[in-house]
């Protein structure tokens, strides 16, 4: 825990702010003010930050050493221009974002009055309850600061339960990449997963899924592609193509997303010597193909003709 105890003001009291001031306020930290307009921003911090005043953004910067700005990543240079050319921030203040996209670059007017600047990202998903406080618990914080500011920033992360992950300026933009493909679009792919499984005849699409997803997402991340399974690394050129032709009829707004997953797929298990040339070569032909609607004369069994004509544009 940090030696003093700072006096916490919130600007955006949503799903991320509520929660981190809730952890702040257990590890010992005054929260004076939050700042929320919506019923539900207000419905929060009744319920994770009782007793503290919800008041007005400039008020809560006044009254604070540390303020955090949660609020949404387009707002965040207006907000900080709006309080700074107040004077509601004011030197010496520590002035903390949890945006993962922006660095520091956005905050210059914080700089501009004397305040330090920080940018404090928790790499997690919240839902805005008392279910994120305990996992905040070593989760990552992507931490950008100047070197007067580390150690605040080291000791914040820690109150918090967490530990830094040290990003530059100038990758910041490249790391929220990074969480943005890993989380939300892995969200995208299992929807759609679940919903082929629900063409296929399941009733409980999520409890099918769930042991084979965990294995899978266990095993990349000890592994990385060497966790790679399934027809495209073993060269099954006709379970993709009936996999694409079965998609095309039943769940054709799943085809765009399998196919660039496949094709990145490939393009890996190529890379590292795990499928032929000539094998690879005729797995990108059958995704080429399935993209350009063409026809092709046979199905995986090699027996009947099928057409697949207008499959996408």
């Amino acid at each position: 825990m940090m030696t003093a105890r700072l006096r916490v003001g919130v600007v955006g009291a949503g799903r991320v702010g509520a929660v981190l001031a809730s952890a702040l306020r257990a590890a010992g930290h005054e929260i004076v003010a939050v700042a929320g307009e919506s019923e539900a921003s207000r419905a929060r911090a009744a319920a994770l930050l009782p007793g503290v005043e919800i008041a007005k953004p400039s008020a809560v910067a006044r009254a604070c050493d540390l303020l955090l700005l949660t609020v949404p990543d387009d707002m965040l240079a207006n907000v900080a221009e709006m309080l700074s050319a107040s004077g509601a921030i004011h030197a010496g203040q520590y002035v903390a974002h949890t945006s993962g996209r922006h660095g520091l670059a956005v905050l210059e007017p914080v700089r501009a009055v004397g305040a330090h600047p920080l940018a404090v990202h928790p790499a997690m998903t919240f839902t805005g309850t008392e279910l994120d406080l305990s996992r905040l618990s070593g989760c990552v914080f992507g931490v950008t600061a100047e070197t007067e500011e580390r150690a605040l920033a080291e000791s914040l992360v820690a109150d918090l339960g967490g530990r830094p992950m040290w990003v530059p300026e100038e990758r910041r933009t490249l790391y929220h990449a990074g969480l943005a493909h890993g989380a939300n679009h892995l969200v995208t792919l299992v929807a759609e997963a679940m919903e082929m499984l629900v063409a296929a005849g399941g009733d409980n699409p999520a409890d099918t899924l769930r042991p084979l997803l965990e294995a899978a997402l266990d095993n990349a991340l000890r592994k990385g592609d060497a966790a790679l399974t399934g027809p495209i690394v073993r060269g099954d050129v006709e379970t993709v193509r009936a996999h694409l032709a079965d998609l095309t009829l039943n769940a054709p707004h799943t085809l765009p997303s399998y196919v660039a997953m496949a094709r990145a797929t490939l393009d890996r298990a190529a890379a590292d010597g795990r499928l032929l040339p000539l094998r690879a070569a005729k797995m990108s032909q059958v995704l080429e193909a399935a993209l350009a609607g063409a026809r092709w004369p046979q199905n995986a069994q090699g027996t009947e003709p099928w057409t697949i004509d207008g499959m996408i544009g």
